[in-house]
């Protein structure tokens, strides 16, 4: 059975992407839609489910951090169609090594919180009485000294 094109109203677009009305009028003006997108009557946007496919697409770029210049990057090349493949993949692969050095650096942080958490459910289960009550039995002077970290 033939698949059935059905335009989507730019509030349908925005239900099914989690995107504002503003946001995708932005997205259409900043050139990160890889189709223009079509008027109906009353010049009203219609859109396509490879419009909405797009903009998931996009989501998920800027959410990963990609700045909009690269996404426009990104989509000026799909648009200019084959022989741009290699381009294509050299930003991506850029983007996934950013993403890593991301996720790197925030498992780091989760460690040093989830050890602080750890810290202070301890020094509350324990209390101070057990620990003893000067400045050494503080939960940041015990991270501290275990971990050379500042007690921020």
């Amino acid at each position: 059975m033939p698949k059935v094109e059905q335009d989507l109203s730019i509030g349908q677009v925005a239900e099914r992407t989690g995107l504002s009305v503003h946001t995708l009028r932005f997205y259409e003006r900043e050139g990160v839609l890889a189709n223009p997108v079509s008027r109906g009557p009353g010049r009203r946007r219609l859109y396509s489910e490879d419009d909405v496919e797009w903009l998931r697409l996009c989501v998920i770029l800027r959410t990963s951090g990609m700045p909009l210049p690269e996404i426009r990057r990104y989509t000026d090349l799909v648009r200019q169609g084959s022989g741009t493949e290699g381009e294509r993949l050299a930003l991506l692969r850029r983007h996934r090594e950013q993403v890593l050095a991301q996720m790197d650096r925030l498992t780091r942080c989760l460690d040093l919180i989830t050890f602080k958490v750890g810290v202070y459910e301890d020094h509350l289960e324990h209390g101070p009485a057990k620990q003893g009550c000067d400045a050494s039995s503080l939960p940041e002077r015990q991270e501290q000294d275990q971990h050379g970290v500042s007690p921020l």
